[in-house]
């Protein structure tokens, strides 16, 4: 009889993990599980199921090489007869099997999961079971849930800055002395140049990581079970391996974090990496530690290798971003998810899961999105994210269609970032205001509105592009709420200047461009 059952979901693939802290081989058993109903939930992206499942057995395959016994189901090719269709279902169906041959564990064990969803449906198995359940907090992270919760207490509004700063100087990231590096804590506008006309240039490309016997297994039986699902696999190559994940940050530091700060929201079509680091699955599988990644952009730095701006800018998504969109998370979920400030209310365009529109910078995104299960955050944010806030796209919909669609997105860091970052529709919780341009924003970070059939300074008729006729539209629906934030004054004084006539056919035409779809 097992003494411990330790339950390691698809994301906590940390062999530090705290699930295994006293995990003793003669008494304890590990237990994961592939279930269909993670791939289904949303129409999710072939290469996130690839690599969600091949980290998962190459990490089942070096648990059982060290001598830890490990119950684990697979997928088949094809549903069996009796599948459990959850995660729920096959922990349940696992203890009932043991249970059977006098197995059953006196205790189940686990790392705090990820997402709502999977830990409400844990701790309703082991409250039917009558098991206790130990949830252990998840150090992967630098900051716990219960110290944002602490910062969050009697604050009117959670901002990152005030979140960011005080980790810098707790864990002596890029201080001197007591003081920021360089003598200022943000270099945010120091990370927003565009490319010019000349382009990138010759772009580094990322480390590949063709697939081994155990991935090119996950990819057949993805491309056998899940063939209707959007995405392809021929040129799979993302890190699912510890030391793959390893390479692909000494890959990145030593090739592309040096222009990361100044390109990091240049777009440029036809080039979906640029100088982005691709790290963000490893990271989100736990495959990678934050710790080292801060560390080795660090070590870049002090060894004058990259510049400040870039560092910090890099460094800022890790220990600032990504803890805080996971404290937003755990600190208003469930009911954060159901936030819909803007009233939104329109179906996500088909056209998201096709890329077919004349729109370039939504082809290029989208068609990319479809193809790597990659875009970066600029691309998410002031593209995808955009188009979809200024059509009114209901958020539950954008949020769900992100989940879906990217290889990195696990739900603590990607519903904080559509729900609120993107859509604006937790009304200001994240973003002190709403993401909105019109096409001229486009046009100067990118090339996409060259050869466009559509004017990026447009708002009316046949040559207007569609993000600025429903930018005008947007601050139009929404004037009387966004005046009540200061940091929409300017653009509500532009949309006074409109002319009625001209403001009236603009709204016709948006009206038209959701109609159409």
């Amino acid at each position: 009889m097992p003494r411990h059952l330790v339950l390691v979901l698809g994301d906590q693939l940390n062999r530090n993990t705290a699930a295994l802290d006293g995990f003793d081989p003669q008494a304890d058993l590990v237990w994961m599980a592939e279930v269909a109903e993670e791939s289904t939930q949303v129409w999710s992206h072939k290469a996130r199921i690839v690599t969600f499942l091949a980290a998962m057995r190459h990490f089942r395959d070096d648990l059982l090489a060290e001598g830890i016994p490990v119950d684990y189901r697979e997928l088949t090719a094809a549903p069996t007869a009796g599948e459990p269709d959850s995660l729920a279902a096959a922990l349940r169906a696992s203890l009932t099997r043991l249970g059977k041959a006098g197995q059953g564990p006196e205790r189940l064990i686990c790392a705090e999961p990820g997402e709502w969803r999977v830990r409400q449906a844990l701790e309703a198995v082991a409250a039917d079971l009558n098991l206790p359940l130990e949830i252990r907090t998840d150090r992967h992270f630098f900051t716990t849930v219960a110290e944002f919760a602490d910062h969050a207490a009697g604050r009117k509004q959670l901002r990152l800055e005030y979140f960011y700063r005080p980790l810098r100087e707790r864990f002596a990231i890029l201080m001197d002395e007591g003081d920021p590096a360089g003598g200022q804590w943000n270099y945010d506008a120091d990370n927003r140049g565009s490319f010019g006309k000349t382009g990138p240039g010759d772009l580094p490309p990322p480390q590949r990581f063709p697939p081994d016997t155990v991935t090119e297994a996950v990819i057949a039986l993805v491309e056998a079970r899940f063939a209707t699902h959007p995405g392809r696999l021929a040129d799979f190559d993302w890190p699912v391996t510890p030391q793959d994940a390893q390479a692909a940050l000494r890959d990145f530091v030593g090739h592309r974090l040096n222009n990361f700060g100044t390109y990091q929201d240049a777009i440029w079509t036809g080039e979906p990496w640029l100088y982005h680091s691709r790290l963000a699955a490893a990271m989100n599988l736990k495959l990678l530690d934050p710790r080292d990644v801060v560390a080795a952009a660090e070590d870049a730095y002090r060894a004058g290798d990259a510049p400040l701006p870039a560092v910090e800018g890099f460094i800022r998504q890790i220990l600032g971003w990504r803890e805080y969109v996971r404290g937003i998370y755990w600190h208003l979920m469930p009911e954060y998810a159901q936030r819909n400030a803007l009233g939104a209310d329109r179906p996500l365009p088909e056209f998201f899961w096709t890329a077919e529109t004349e729109m370039n910078c939504l082809r290029d995104a989208l068609g990319q999105t479809l193809n790597h299960g990659y875009a970066h955050h600029i691309q998410r944010l002031m593209v995808t994210g955009l188009y979809a806030m200024l059509f009114g796209v209901t958020p539950e919909e954008v949020h769900r269609w992100y989940l879906a669609v990217y290889v990195d997105a696990v739900e603590w860091v990607e519903l904080p970032n559509t729900i609120g970052m993107s859509q604006f529709a937790d009304g200001g919780v994240m973003a002190s205001k709403p993401y909105c341009a019109t096409g001229a924003y486009l046009d100067r970070m990118s090339n996409a509105c060259k050869g466009c059939r559509y004017k990026p300074k447009v708002a009316q008729g046949p040559d207007a592009c569609p993000f600025t006729t429903l930018y005008w539209d947007f601050l139009a629906r929404h004037e009387t709420l966004l005046k009540k934030n200061p940091r929409m004054t300017m653009q509500l004084k532009n949309l006074s200047r409109k002319d009625a006539d001209d403001l009236r056919e603009i709204r016709r035409q948006a009206d038209r461009l959701r109609n159409s779809g």
